[in-house]
């Protein structure tokens, strides 16, 4: 069983950068791939970015060359670091890990991100 929690969220100006953590209560060994993903209002929740236990990464192509995600599995936590935010990138962002053996997955409770001058 994990538990994660997002924290890092908050209200940024357009052009502006906020950094995402998301903390697991349980291991997130190196057979969980853990991602980002969002959704805004009256839209689905859709991938932001991921990266397995060996550090493979994946983005969404509207983030790709502004957001990097990175995990540490000593410590439990993932983080995305958010550049040059736009008001599009406004959402709920949750931290989700999937076991890549059991095909089980975990949600965070999300953290609100808000772009606007």
């Amino acid at each position: 069983q994990v538990q994660l929690v997002e924290s890092g969220g908050g209200l940024v100006q357009p052009g502006g950068s906020l950094r995402l953590s998301c903390a697991a209560s349980g291991s997130i060994s190196r057979v969980y791939t853990m991602g980002w993903y969002r959704q805004a209002p009256g839209k689905q929740r859709e991938l932001v970015a991921a990266v397995t236990g060996g550090g493979s990464t994946n983005y969404a192509d509207s983030v790709k060359g502004r957001f990097t995600i990175s995990r540490d599995n000593a410590k439990m936590t993932v983080h995305l670091q958010m550049n040059s935010l736009k008001p599009e990138d406004t959402a709920v962002y949750y931290c989700r890990a999937y076991h890549d053996w059991s095909g089980s997955v975990y949600w965070g409770q999300g953290t609100q991100v808000t772009v606007s001058s």
